[in-house]
């Protein structure tokens, strides 16, 4: 496996590649990760389609590029990679709603090739959409044993509009699902979050979806704001700082959810994905030691995993993240790198959702505000 990333920043243009391709027309995809605005006006999605012909171009908008070790804003990252015996095939869909990200999830996945399929990468539109059953419709129709990974997509924290690349082209309101093949390729993924719970755990007793209404039979909105004080003038940007841990029975393991939208007519919350009526749910705020060593935590699930050094890593973490470590939001990457080895190829995105399995549950899940990596080598 051969890969060349391509860097385009607005000081600057495009970069010399790193790692260029003796032959470009060999790269089988070409991964992208930009802005909402660039992706659709910029001439960069065009560049990249003529200096990689023969390439499947998939990938997403973001709230933030992760190149290497750097996270960038504005920028316009490509990986193209160049497998030596694998092979990729990629399908891609609307979501007319939320409500039919199951049948969207599942339809997908039915329509890529059985044979030789070792893992799938998915991309979709991070706003209309229920991560929860986009991801639980793909397991379904995935074949036993082969896992999906992925993420959706973001704006920063606009939360107006996600784009998804699929066949170069900036689509809203669509997934798009990656199979990969091949007996020599083997895939490694991990995700873990770092966040601190606090306030007591209370029951949801009304929700639909991933509409959340009523937390022990009070308006959830308003307990929410009463806990977020004046961070609550700024939702639903802020709730990315804040949060919500759900988990079925008080001894299954929590899933973390974060704010899409909120409605103060109707004095609901929108989650990412599921809050089953019934659940528990608790706050969560930022621990920033905990934050990087949770990115520590997914690599090593990885290298676990494959069993040796990955060539290609790709990065999904969430945006509550980024927002949480300001500044310091390169350091949850360089422990990635640190863990995974220096010459590993590193792309990726901030994101409103991860997907993948992690901890004690094996099947796919929706996470939020984790770190998310999934790491690729041929032997």
């Amino acid at each position: 496996m051969k890969i060349e990333r391509c860097v385009w920043q607005e000081n600057g243009g495009w970069q010399d590649p790193v790692r260029p391709l003796a032959d470009r027309s060999a790269a089988a995809l070409v991964l992208v990760f930009s802005t909402p605005g660039l992706l659709k006006s910029g001439s960069q999605m065009a560049d990249i389609r003529a200096r990689f012909p023969n390439s499947m171009i998939c990938g997403c908008s973001t709230a933030g590029e992760i190149e290497g070790k750097k996270v960038l804003d504005d920028s316009f990252v490509a990986s193209a990679i160049q497998f030596d015996t694998s092979s990729i095939f990629a399908v891609d869909a609307p979501i007319p709603a939320p409500e039919k990200s199951f049948v969207v999830g599942q339809t997908l996945a039915a329509r890529l090739p059985r044979s030789g399929l070792v893992h799938a990468l998915v991309f979709s539109d991070g706003l209309v959409v229920n991560g929860t059953q986009l991801a639980a419709g793909i397991e379904r129709g995935l074949p036993a044993g082969v896992a999906v990974t992925g993420g959706l997509s973001a704006d920063g924290d606009r939360f107006k509009e996600t784009l998804v690349v699929a066949g170069g082209q900036a689509k809203s309101g669509h997934c798009v699902l990656i199979g990969l093949y091949g007996p020599s390729l083997r895939v490694g993924f991990g995700s873990m979050g770092g966040w601190d719970s606090f306030g007591p755990e209370r029951r949801i007793t009304r929700a639909q979806d991933n509409i959340l209404y009523e937390l022990d039979g009070c308006s959830a909105l308003d307990l929410y704001k009463e806990y977020l004080g004046e961070h609550a003038a700024k939702l639903p940007a802020s709730g990315l700082l804040f949060p919500l841990t759900v988990r079925r029975e008080k001894s299954d393991e929590a899933l973390v959810r974060t704010i899409l939208a909120v409605d103060e007519k109707q004095r609901s919350m929108t989650f990412a994905g599921d809050m089953p009526q019934g659940s528990f749910a608790r706050l969560m705020r930022a621990n920033f030691d905990r934050l990087v060593d949770g990115a520590t935590g997914a690599a090593r699930h990885c290298r676990q995993k494959i069993g040796e050094r990955a060539q290609l890593a790709i990065l999904v973490s969430c945006v509550g993240r980024k927002l949480v470590l300001a500044q310091r939001v390169e350091e949850e990457v360089e422990a990635v790198a640190h863990t995974l080895g220096e010459d590993v190829a590193m792309t990726g995105f901030y994101s409103y959702g991860e997907i993948s399995p992690a901890g004690a549950q094996a099947n796919c899940q929706l996470h939020n505000q984790t770190m998310t990596i999934t790491t690729l080598s041929e032997v």
